[in-house]
């Protein structure tokens, strides 16, 4: 699944699946503005069916994080 979540930030960014890793956020990917962080919480929240919350959505700087809040709202990504 966490092939999936890749993908979804890689389209949502507009840039190559190679490019999302873990450590992968708004410092490594220039596409990874403010408006498209709000546009990734809408696709993740749709996708994945979750409801982050405000205190998650400001949290969220990196790609483990963001796996980090899905855990937490009990979605599984196999590694």
């Amino acid at each position: 699944m966490s092939e999936n979540l890749y993908k979804l930030i890689a389209r949502v960014m507009n840039v190559s699946v190679s490019n999302i890793n873990d450590g992968t956020g708004p410092e490594s990917i220039e596409s990874w503005t403010s408006f498209n962080g709000y546009v990734l919480l809408y696709e993740l929240e749709q996708q994945f069916k979750v409801k982050f919350t405000l205190d998650e959505a400001i949290d969220v700087k990196t790609v483990a994080d963001i796996k980090r809040h899905l855990k937490n709202h009990g979605v599984i990504l196999n590694e």
